[in-house]
């Protein structure tokens, strides 16, 4: 009898496929995002962190201490150093304002200077704000699987008034946690990355502790913001009072 490759090949490569992990839905994909979104945020959180900030000419690090509900509501007040103490913020929805004790004076931010540096690092007065929503505000799609990670790509949708062009993110199975997220403008170009680490457990929940941007625009080459959570606790009650213009002097 002989032998023909085409008579085995086939049932051969029907088990194979019959082995390999489905692919995610569209409906698994989005709710994948809204599990990452939700395992961010929580309901509320009280941080402790420092953000140390590096450019070509300088070094420093501040810590401060924040409070939120979800991601309406923010509060956040600079402990060190001496010459920032006492600068709060404070973001209601999508407005955000600012008070600085040594002027005494609290100052709305437009929405003009929303894509302006925060405190003089990588992050963003909109970062801040978080105004848009991953879930809600993108198309998401599945790029690729292995065995740790998921690669999904975030596209903007017609009615969402969103800073960027196109969203790379990198989530990991164990925690259903970003690793990075890439950052792309309404062109394509590369405008920065963003890494979380040192997922650790606070209460029920697991969080990256460790984030660090690094802008790819070719002028803030050697510039990174790194910050470090000394302290978390998620998902208990905070009090409103931090989150009244009246608390910008108050706190």
């Amino acid at each position: 009898m002989s032998f023909h490759p085409s008579a085995t090949l086939p049932p051969l490569f029907a088990l194979m496929l019959l082995l390999l992990p489905p692919a995610l839905s569209a409906a698994t994909v989005e709710e994948l995002i809204k599990k990452v979104e939700e395992n961010l945020n929580g309901s509320t959180a009280v941080m402790e962190l420092s953000m140390t900030v590096t450019t070509k000419r300088v070094k420093r690090t501040m810590t401060m201490k924040s409070w939120s509900i979800g991601t309406e509501k923010s509060f956040i007040k600079i402990l060190y150093p001496g010459k920032d103490k006492g600068i709060t913020f404070l973001k209601v929805d999508n407005s955000l304002w600012q008070y600085i004790p040594r002027i005494e004076k609290t100052i709305k931010i437009p929405a003009s200077m929303m894509l302006q540096s925060w405190m003089g690092s990588d992050f963003t007065n909109d970062d801040l704000v978080r105004e848009s929503s991953i879930s809600t505000d993108y198309t998401h799609k599945l790029l690729t699987e292995s065995e740790e990670d998921y690669q999904v790509e975030l596209l903007p949708t017609e009615e969402a008034a969103v800073v960027w062009g196109k969203i790379i993110m990198v989530i990991s199975k164990e925690f259903l946690l970003p690793s990075t997220i890439q950052y792309f403008d309404e062109d394509g170009e590369l405008i920065r990355e963003l890494f979380y680490s040192d997922v650790q457990s606070f209460g029920s929940r697991m969080y990256p502790t460790k984030w660090q941007m690094l802008p790819r625009e070719k002028e803030k080459e050697g510039h990174s913001t790194s910050i470090e959570i000394s302290n978390a606790v998620f998902d208990q009650e905070v009090s409103a009072a931090y989150f009244s213009k009246r608390a910008l002097k108050r706190f």
